[in-house]
């Protein structure tokens, strides 16, 4: 093989390189090998097995012989006898082996045949099917004719070869030595081509004829050089092309989406380039027309693109497409821009391809069919689709070298693009800025439309622009093809402000390039182009201006300066002129730039930056020395002002800036021109105005007298008729016009005062007489308008005059003239309203000449502020005013107006002040009049005077002198009473003027302290505020209490209680307020304390307004506060019961914590006292009474921290008196107390004891201890303390509350009380504090006191006689033993305790609960043994009579059960615990639902200790329902115990309660009786027992009760029954167990048992014989069964009924 052939194989063999899989089930390869053993040799066979079972090819397989090939070659031949998986790996061998040996032509030939017979017959599919093919080729790369002649061979005549065949030929026609077979193959496929019909068969022979077609294209493209000739000629391969293209369209469907359609479209795109030119031409028409055909077929782009591309590609060789390809262009146009659409996707080779294709076929048609092409891009490049036009600029981009360049093709592009950026698609952006690049370079953007283009792109670089980064970095590209010139055009442009940052970067990187170049970048040319290119002057002038706000965007002012810096310097004409200019800028911009660098936006000083670039400026101006320049940039500074400029800020800078050029020029002449011309431009707006000013200002500072005098000679026009150009315009608008011009030059005035620092002073007087010569002599007609116009122009200058501290050094005799004229412009005003602002401009003229001498004289000032008040307090009230006025907008501006006069006659007032600052008084006296008027509005605009005087007055803070008040107590009470003026905002301001007023007092007080050398009193100056005094009397009293005596106190209150009846009511609220006040600071400085007390309660009981009567008792408070005794006894010994205001006043006296206290003290004093008198013995009603007053007071939310602090002495004292009440013989239906009910409802009357029982209630409720309540309710407490045999009770049980519901820290201070009257003389203090002292023990705290001996105390009180004593005694050991360590204490008191088990009910209960908490709480096992010892005692009690003792003695059984359990008891103790078994189930009987319960409880304790376990939920769920029920499981479970003693211990102990005296118990134990009878099997009961039994139940036959007898007579009858039913049960099958027992010698237990007697438990030895016996008779009776054929009746031994 040559070295060709040899690497086609190495590359086939690696496509099969992975190691074949194994040759299946060892059952398939023993097969194979039975075969190959009858078909060839042993040693073939051998090999062949060998070889095809191997999973890997070696190299020592690979080294056979040819008579090894063969072998396979016969195996192979008998391949439809094999396994597919063995042919399989036959052919993979085999195909190794033919790639890796040289083998002789006939063994070629060979095994051709032999793998093309086995294809035909086996006809081969997958895997197997690529082997053969491979097989093929590897046989083909050693001989190509051999395989090639093989599709003519005799065997396919009539048929298609096998695929695989097609297949290799196909790739084998690409070999060296196969050009011999181009031709015959070729002629052979023709005829296939008509045969094949199915898809496999059409891509096989679409395999051969691409091989075919791509050969033929490369040997004729070698020509000469090949060595190989084709066995056919150039013209027969192009018919033959010819041929096989009509032959595909005719003979196969290419019009539908398939793999045959794409290898059909491979094929004829390589035919096209052997068919002729001029054949060729002629198909173009229906070759396009299928093009389109399979576009709407989606076949796959690259097939369609390529092929068409082919045709292109083709036709173009010849020079010319043709016609018919120009006539198709505009559809091959579309279909390719359509190709051209299609995603590319870099990982898809198509894709990719698809897309060059359709490039390289836009190229060549361009070269083809140039303006045609051109007009359709251009199309595609003007639609609405951004896709076609994308794919449009991407082809004219690829084909734009190829077009000549004409002025023509250049409008016509330009014209394109216009309309794509007008356009303005998003998607298309990206494509059209790179074809814009590419326009630029050409010099596109030169062109005229190219403006468009550039400002387009300017447009999409703008700083706020939403574009992708890569999008603006195209735009910076294209702008860099611009020139420099042009561009800082573009720059300084307004409308490319948003682009100046990026714009100005690429301007000042061109000029830095060029310099870096040696091309200087000297603006001089600019003048030769004044239309194309900004001029110098507005270059500086734009980039200043943009410096100005360095900040915005982030770098407005660093890149202008950076381009300043790049362009230096900036006028030169040539290199050597203004060098100095070109210096300062290379110092000052880059400190300039630093400072930009170290600030932020935030931290930069922006008026300090204006100055630097103003100096900067100005520094410039004079480097350049050129007053031709200079007149240039002022004009277009001016033009910029009047034009460009909307920006304030940016216009004030301008106004400024103009300045500043104006003071650096030396020329006179050019500053007076220009100040002409900035006085004659637009002055309509404020800002021009003060623009225009500032620049005077500025250039003043330097040419004073000549800016003076400009202004002198500009101000003639508002008072010279011939040459004021005011009277040229229309009348409407020559006063607007006059007081503008008024306003320009009094403002302009105004900034040379402040920048002149003082030498404008020398002038002022002059000013000051032409300023009112204007007025005087106006040239128009003077009305409100123009005065307005003139009185606010003035109002700058003096504004500014009033700030020039040096302006009081000079004297200005014209002040007094100008004060007078605005005397007279105020009197002019009407008084009855106010349409303008003349009065309040005049006022504040007045007040801005203050610092100017001469000063004014008294009796001026007198009348000038006379006038001035009666100007502005008389006018009518904003009501009128806003009513008055056309609309919305003119009522508020009327008042607007208003109170901004009245601010400026404040101001007035104000400056008076201080120029005589000891006149204050007098000046409030001029107020007097309207402070008194009966008109609201002057009463309340002159307290606002008042108001601001005085606050005026104490914030001035210079009391060097001293200021009098000579009628301060007809000053404050007027204050006083206006704060309850019924103008709500005259209230307000008196209660500021009160507060000054009082600050000035307090001022003036500590400066006499100082005098006087006294400390002064810290904190009092923040005691009050305006705020405090607003609406409030009572304040304003209390403030000025220290400045009166005893008797001005007494006999104020007593002259402001006449007030209290006043039918205005914020006046008499005033009047008790004040009362309140004087109370409360000087209430124990009172006097005739009686006479004050009577005549409120005296006028508390008229018609008083609510809140007056409310502060009025509030008065009565803080007096009772201040004289308790006096005040108290007083409304106690009122008439029971009380009317509404005297309840009302004890109510009040629980709302202040002092008053609060010290009444309660006092009433709880009287409480604890003796209630009656000893000699009498008469109930004392003042007691009584002090319940009504506390049940007022406490009522009220306001006194629980006062109950607090009184609450444990105040309750024992309560519940002393409720003791002392309930005992009393009160009359019936005495009521003492009225309780008012809610809305709608009645009020409750209160007898005494309801009255003391809600006292009590009150005391919990006021000391937050609503639960004490709550858990006395559920205890019914209240009913037990109203009842004098149960009131000790209800203390125990109110005392548990306090318990549950208190803080350890009360119990305590209870403890501490009734601690010393533990032994009180008093029988009720005894019972209530031993009462307290028994319950509180039940708290572990109180408890364990330490130092108190609480169980001897209990133990005396046990052994007392009373049997109140007795019980609570023993509840307090009960309590006592609750705590740890007492119980044990206690054991040793056990025998002292079971003693009171036989007491009354109450002492048995109580003794019962303490040894229940001596057992439950104890800890050692002598708690069984104090069980043991108690039980007898107990067991009674169980069945007790007294259903509460019965109740307390079972559940108490319950309890100790559950502790003894867990000291497991031994026998005794639970001898003892059975024997409350009956007892129990006798009680649980009872129909009494607590006793059933309680029972229940006890008997589930029971069970647990005892071990009856599964009666333990039984007992536990008992209710008075099934009671019954769960007394005869219990019965059943008893007997089934087979404890027979037990049951009969049980039924003896029964026998005695049948003579109870209980019929109760007689029943319930009749019950037990004979529900446990009827468990028992009576026929092993001994006749004795039997007997006894009936006997005992028949002592009852004569039974009182009638429903014991009837079921005495049921439970014998049935007892009877039983008996009967067990003597009859004996059958045959007794007899003859007894018979066998006698035969077997073994003995018969007994029959009968003893229930009462004690009989020996039964052995498990007894068990298993007894088991014995009964499994031999078993077996015996089964014996007598079979021997005499009967059946006999086994009936086991059982215990019970036989009903069961």
């Amino acid at each position: 093989m040559d070295d060709s052939s040899v690497g086609q194989a190495e590359s086939l063999q690696a496509v099969s390189s992975q190691p074949p899989p194994h040759w299946g089930s060892s059952r398939a390869s023993r097969a194979a090998e039975r075969l190959q053993a009858r078909r060839f040799p042993s040693g073939q066979a051998e090999l062949f097995i060998v070889m095809g079972s191997s999973s890997e090819i070696t190299e020592r397989n690979l080294d056979v012989s040819e008579k090894n090939i063969e072998d396979f070659m016969e195996a192979l031949q008998v391949a439809g006898q094999l396994s597919a998986d063995n042919v399989l790996q036959t052919l993979k061998l085999l195909k190794v082996k033919i790639l890796n040996n040289k083998m002789a032509t006939p063994l070629c030939q060979k095994m051709t045949d032999i793998i093309v017979d086995y294809m035909k017959t086996m006809k081969p599919e997958g895997e197997l099917e690529e082997l053969c093919t491979a097989v093929l080729m590897a046989l083909g790369f050693q001989s190509p004719g051999i395989v090639i002649f093989k599709l003519w061979d005799r065997w396919h005549q009539n048929n298609l070869p096998p695929n695989c065949l097609l297949v290799a030929v196909g790739k084998l026609i690409f070999c060296k030595g196969a050009a011999p077979y181009i031709g015959v193959t070729w002629e052979y496929i023709l005829r296939l081509l008509r045969m094949a019909q199915k898809k496999d068969v059409m891509l096989a022979v679409c395999h051969v004829l691409k091989g075919l077609v791509i050969s033929s294209r490369k040997h004729l493209d070698l020509g000469t050089e090949n060595d190989e000739l084709m066995d056919i000629t150039q013209e027969a391969l192009s018919i033959k092309a010819y041929l096989t293209l009509r032959v595909l369209f005719n003979r196969w469907s290419l019009k539908s989406n398939s793999k045959v359609t794409e290898q059909a479209l491979v094929i004829i795109g390589h035919l096209f380039f052997l068919i002729p030119p001029p054949k060729l031409k002629n198909q173009a028409n229906w070759l396009t027309r299928w093009f389109m055909t399979l576009m709407s077929a989606k076949v796959a782009p690259f097939y369609i693109t390529q092929c068409i591309f082919q045709l292109i590609d083709a036709l173009a060789l010849s020079g010319y497409g043709g016609i018919n390809l120009q006539s198709q262009l505009e559809n091959i146009v579309g279909m390719l821009f359509k190709q051209l659409s299609e995603t590319v996707k870099d990982s898809d080779h198509h894709s990719v391809q698809n897309h060059s294709l359709a490039l390289r076929a836009f190229y060549i048609l361009t070269k083809l069919y140039n303006d045609q092409m051109i007009s359709l891009i251009r199309k595609n490049m003007e639609s609405k689709d951004p896709v076609r036009i994308v794919s449009a600029i991407q082809v004219f981009t690829d084909v734009f070298q190829e077009v000549p360049q004409t002025e023509q093709l250049k409008n016509e592009v330009m014209h394109s693009v216009i309309i794509m950026i007008q356009e303005d698609l998003k998607p298309v952006r990206r494509a059209l800025l790179n074809f814009i690049e590419m326009l630029g370079q050409h010099d596109y953007l030169a062109l005229p439309q190219g403006n468009i283009i550039i400002n387009y792109i300017i447009k999409l670089s703008e700083s706020d622009c939403s574009n992708e980064e890569d999008i603006q970095l195209m735009c910076s590209k294209i702008l860099q093809l611009v020139s420099l010139p042009k561009l800082i055009t573009l720059v300084c442009q307004p409308s490319n402000t948003l682009a100046f940052v990026s714009l100005s970067k690429m301007a000042t990187k061109m000029a830095l390039r060029a310099r870096s170049l040696g091309q200087v970048p000297y603006l001089s040319s600019f003048h030769l182009k004044p239309t194309q290119f900004i001029s110098p002057q507005k270059l500086l002038t734009h980039l200043l201006m943009f410096s100005l706000k360095p900040y915005r965007e982030g770098e407005f002012g660093v890149s202008s300066l950076r381009l300043l810096h790049a362009l230096h310097p900036i006028t030169s004409l040539h290199p050597v002129i203004n060098s100095n200019v070109g210096q300062l800028w290379m110092k000052e911009i880059p400190e300039m730039l630093q400072i930009l660098d170290d600030h932020t936006e935030k931290s930069l000083n922006q008026e300090v930056w204006e100055d630097r670039l103003l100096q900067f400026s100005s520094q410039s101006l004079l480097a350049i020395d050129d007053d031709s320049w200079l007149e240039q940039l002022i004009k277009v500074v001016l033009e910029r002002i009047n034009y460009f400029s909307d920006d304030d800020e940016e216009k004030a800078f301008l106004y400024k800036f103009f300045g500043f050029t104006l003071r650096t020029s030396r020329n006179i002449k050019m500053v007076q021109m220009m100040l002409s011309s900035i006085l004659q431009t637009s002055h309509k707006e404020l800002q021009d105005r003060k623009g225009i000013a500032v620049a005077l200002s500025i250039v003043s500072m330097k040419y004073l007298k000549v800016t003076l005098d400009q202004l002198q000679v500009y101000s003639a026009i508002l008072t010279d008729k011939n040459s004021s150009s005011i009277l040229k315009l229309m009348k409407e608008h020559q006063q607007r016009e006059w007081g503008l011009v008024c306003n320009i030059i009094y403002l302009s005035y105004s900034k040379i005062i402040s920048e002149s620092k003082g030498a404008i002073f020398m002038y002022l007087d002059d000013i000051l007489a032409m300023v009112l010569q204007h007025y005087r002599n106006c040239i128009v007609e003077k009305d409100k308008n123009l005065k307005l116009e003139y009185l606010d122009a003035l109002t700058q200058l003096t504004n500014i005059l009033s700030s020039q501290t040096v302006a009081f050094q000079f004297k200005f005799p014209q002040k007094l003239e100008i004060v007078t004229f605005m005397m007279e412009l105020i009197r002019e005003e009407p008084l009855n309203s106010i349409s303008s602002s003349i009065r309040q401009t005049a006022m504040n003229i007045i007040t801005n000449f203050r610092k100017l001498r001469p000063l004014i004289e008294l009796e001026e000032r007198t009348e000038l502020l006379g006038t001035c008040c009666k100007s502005v307090l008389c006018l009518p009230p904003t009501e009128v005013l806003q009513k008055e006025a056309s609309s919305s907008q003119e009522a508020q501006a009327a008042v607007d107006l208003f109170t901004e006069t009245l601010q400026s006659l404040l101001r007035l007032m104000e400056t008076l002040i201080v120029e005589m600052p000891s006149r204050i008084q007098h000046y409030l006296e001029l107020l007097d009049r309207w402070l008194n008027s009966q008109k609201d509005n002057e009463r309340e605009r002159a307290m606002w005077c008042a108001a601001r005087i005085l606050g005026f007055t104490a914030k001035w803070n210079n009391f060097g002198m001293e200021i009098k008040f000579p009628w301060l107590g007809c000053l404050v009470r007027l204050l006083a009473m206006r704060c309850q003026d019924p103008v709500d905002n005259i209230c307000f301001l008196s209660s500021q003027a009160v507060y000054n007023l009082y600050c000035i007092l307090l001022l003036q007080k500590q400066m006499g302290r100082k005098k006087q050398g006294l400390w002064e009193e810290e904190g009092k100056s923040d005691v009050y505020s305006a705020n405090v005094f607003y609406n409030n009397t009572f304040e304003i009293g209390k403030a000025f209490a220290e400045y009166f005596t005893e008797v001005q106190l007494t006999n104020l209150v007593l002259t402001t209680m006449e007030g209290l009846t006043d039918s205005r009511a914020k006046v008499s609220l005033a009047a008790a307020q004040l009362m309140s006040a004087v109370m409360k600071e000087r209430g124990r400085d009172m006097i005739k304390i009686e006479e004050i007390v009577e005549g409120i309660v005296e006028r508390l009981n008229l018609q008083l307004e609510p809140n007056t009567k409310e502060e009025a008792m509030r008065a009565l408070c803080l007096l009772a506060g201040n004289n308790t005794h006096r005040v108290v006894p007083m409304l106690l010994n009122k008439t029971l019961p009380w009317d509404r205001t005297n309840l009302a006043l004890w109510k009040v006296f629980g709302t202040r914590r002092e008053t609060t206290i010290s009444v309660l003290q006092l009433l709880i004093g009287i409480l604890e006292k003796l209630h009656f008198n000893e000699e009498t013995r008469e109930m004392a009603i003042q007691p009584v009474a002090v319940t009504c007053a506390l049940c007022e007071m406490l009522s009220g939310s306001l006194c629980q921290e006062a109950i607090q602090e009184l609450y444990p002495r105040l309750l024992l004292a309560i519940l002393y008196h409720l003791y002392w009440v309930i005992e009393q013989s009160a009359p019936q239906k005495m009521v003492i107390y009225n309780k008012e009910g809610g809305p709608g409802s009645k009020s409750k009357p209160f007898d005494p004891t309801s009255c003391a029982l809600e006292v009590v209630k009150l005391v919990f409720v006021a000391a937050e201890y609503e639960g004490v309540v709550v858990y006395a309710n559920q205890h019914h407490c209240w009913d037990l303390l109203t009842c004098p045999k149960f009131y000790y009770i209800g203390v125990m049980d109110l005392t548990s509350g306090i318990v549950k519901n208190c803080e350890p820290a009360i119990l305590h201070r209870i403890l501490n009380l009734i601690r010393n009257i533990l032994h009180s003389s008093n029988y009720h203090w005894r019972i209530l504090a031993r009462t307290f002292y028994a319950q509180l023990l039940w708290h572990r705290s109180v408890a364990q006191t330490v130092g108190q001996d609480f169980l001897d105390n209990l133990i005396k009180w046990a052994k007392e006689p009373s049997l109140i004593m007795k019980e609570v005694g023993l509840r307090g050991i009960s309590n006592l033993a609750l705590h740890p360590g007492q119980s044990e204490t206690l054991k040793g008191h056990v025998p002292f305790l079971r003693d009171f088990l036989k007491n009354e009910a109450r002492v048995t209960m109580q003794a019962v609960k303490s040894l229940r908490n001596i057992i439950c709480h104890g800890k050692g096992q002598n708690t069984k043994v104090v069980f043991c010892s108690i039980s007898k005692q107990l067991r009674p009690l169980i069945n007790d009579e007294r259903d509460l003792v019965k109740i307390s003695a079972t559940s108490a059984l319950g309890h100790m059960l559950q502790r003894v359990d867990k000291f497991k008891p031994g026998a005794i103790t639970r001898r003892e615990i059975y024997s409350f078994l009956v007892p129990l189930l006798l009680s649980i009987q009872d129909n009494n639902i607590e006793v059933v319960k309680a029972c229940g409880g006890a008997l589930t304790e029971w069970t647990k200790v005892i071990g009856w376990s599964s009666l333990t939920q039984t007992f536990r769920h008992t209710t008075l329902s099934d009671h019954i029920q769960v007394l005869e499981e219990t019965c059943k479970y008893l007997v089934g115990t087979n404890k027979i003693q037990l049951v009969g211990e049980c039924l003896s102990q029964s026998f005695g309660f049948l003579t109870s005296p209980q019929s109760f118990l007689r029943s319930a134990a009749i019950n037990f009786i004979g529900l446990t009878i009827k468990r028992i099997n009576m026929k092993r009961i001994h006749e004795d027992d039997v007997e006894l039994l009936q006997n005992a139940i028949g002592s009852l036959r004569n039974d009182p009760v009638e429903s014991i007898q009837a079921l005495v007579i049921t439970t014998l009858k049935k007892l009877d029954e039983y008996v009967y039913l067990g003597s009859a049960s004996t059958s045959r099958m007794s007899q003859l167990s007894n018979n066998i027992f006698k035969v077997t010698g073994m003995k018969a237990s007994e029959r009968k048992k003893r229930l009462f007697k004690t009989v020996k438990q039964e052995r498990d030895d007894d068990d298993n014989q007894k088991n014995n016996i009964w499994n031999w008779l078993r077996g015996l009776l089964n014996s007598l069964h079979n021997r005499h054929s009967r059946r006999v009746k086994n009936i086991p031994l059982i215990i019970g009924n036989s009903d069961k």
